[in-house]
């Protein structure tokens, strides 16, 4: 079931990132601090009373070039457009309304979207008389909020809840291996999946996925049944959406929510880059299944290294997803083509394998006689079980005794050795660490 989009839009410096961070609260303690990381979130997830949406911050956004806030606030406002189910207005009460202000609502007017005016910074009441002014916009009442303070949001999101459409069931069987396609522009994404659909020619139909700007294609081989998504090329073409690398990432999300395994393109001429990372980045929080796909690699002049060399580069630059396998080929001429969907097959299974407990447990019990865990003022780490209570991705919940004596390095260590024990390629996998007594 893929979330609705909220997408923040505005003006520069109206408050936009610090709404964003509020929205989404302590979500971002989940996200892993591991070495390789390196993005901006503009992306994340938000609950209110029940209902999960996605939230965009479009403030992340810029453009180079000639009359770059006005480019900046038109491309926001567009994006925000073609990206959002719901989208947050937001203007400023301290320096009033501004011509800016009344260009981004033009766009969002004309747009038909649903639209929740949030004016910020609306710290004290003589400031709640400053909203008057923006009645002209032509939203309805604006809600006064404050960033700073976190007045006024559970205002801002009643509205915003209200608003979302209704979430759409997936329409495929659980059987159905649905496989997402991310990366950069210009990687070969849409040439790899004519690659893959025009092998055999097996296409059931082209049918409008259940979001806009992702097509799905479902078809057969070999007696299973996939679904490839893929993200659509930009429908604006220019200069300052080409140069606006964050485009792809939000282009992406969706696609990422609603697959069971995501490949990740990467251009084997060029190489990786820092947006490469951003884009895997988000399957890796998303807890997908991932599979690095090195394509055009017919282009490359390759010697008897040339594979590893590439391949230590990808481990290197994503120490965060060292569980995903790399395969090389080429969508153009069909090299190494044939090597992709058994990958594809196995990485799915991993994703969805579940472990009885009394396996894990042996194994935690194994590793725990091997390396016990090390003191900490005298206080040492004891394990009482461990137990699966999630697939896709697998995720495990050790009990213990205090889970602060739980140091990052012992729990690297305790996944290292279930992965040992029961491969898990492909996934990622989530270990919680609990008190024993929080487990009723």
């Amino acid at each position: 079931m893929a979330r609705p989009v909220v997408a923040i839009v505005g003006r520069p410096n109206v408050g936009k990132s610090t709404i964003f961070n509020r929205l989404i609260g302590d979500r971002l303690a989940i996200v892993e601090d591991k070495p390789g990381i390196t993005r901006d979130r503009i992306y994340g997830i938000s609950d209110w009373n029940g209902t999960s949406f996605s939230v965009i911050d479009t403030g992340g956004i810029e453009i180079d070039g000639e009359d770059a806030i006005l480019k900046s606030i038109r491309v926001q406002a567009e994006l925000a457009i073609e990206e959002a189910d719901v989208i947050v207005f937001m203007c400023e009460a301290k320096s009033g309304l501004t011509n800016s202000d009344e260009e981004v609502a033009q766009i969002l007017f004309r747009s038909g979207k649903p639209v929740v005016l949030a004016i910020n910074k609306v710290d004290n009441m003589k400031r709640t008389e400053d909203i008057y002014e923006f009645y002209s916009l032509g939203f309805g009442d604006p809600i006064g909020i404050s960033g700073s303070h976190g007045t006024g949001l559970g205002d801002l999101l009643d509205a915003v809840t209200e608003r979302l459409p209704e979430p759409t069931e997936e329409e495929y069987d659980d059987d159905v291996i649905r496989v997402a396609l991310i990366g950069r522009p210009n990687v070969g994404k849409s040439s790899l999946v004519n690659a893959i659909l025009g092998e055999e020619r097996v296409i059931v139909s082209n049918i409008a996925g259940t979001t806009r700007d992702a097509i799905d294609t479902p078809f057969e081989r070999d007696g299973q049944r996939y679904v490839l998504i893929d993200t659509a090329g930009m429908r604006k073409r220019g200069k300052v959406y080409e140069n606006t690398e964050k485009y792809s990432v939000m282009r992406a999300m969706r696609a990422i929510e609603r697959a069971d395994v995501v490949l990740v393109v990467i251009n084997g001429e060029e190489g990786i880059i820092d947006q490469d990372k951003h884009i895997a980045g988000y399957a890796h929080d998303a807890g997908k299944a991932s599979i690095f796909v090195v394509n055009k690699w017919d282009a490359v002049e390759k010697d008897d290294k040339t594979m590893q060399n590439f391949e230590n580069k990808i481990r290197d630059h994503f120490l965060f997803m060292s569980y995903a396998p790399v395969v090389f080929l080429s969508a153009l001429t069909k090299q190494r083509l044939q090597k992709l969907l058994p990958v594809v097959q196995h990485a799915a299974q991993q994703h969805a394998l579940r472990i009885t407990t009394h396996l894990i447990n042996d194994v935690i019990s194994d590793a725990v006689a091997i390396n016990p865990p090390p003191t900490d003022k005298g206080r040492r780490l004891r394990i009482n079980y461990a137990t699966q209570v999630a697939v896709k991705p697998p995720t495990i919940v050790v009990f213990v005794n205090d889970p602060s004596l739980m140091h990052f390095s012992y729990e690297r260590y305790l996944e290292n050795k279930i992965r040992a024990a029961f491969n898990f390629e492909g996934t990622p996998i989530r270990l919680f660490t609990r008190r024993k007594s929080d487990e009723g």
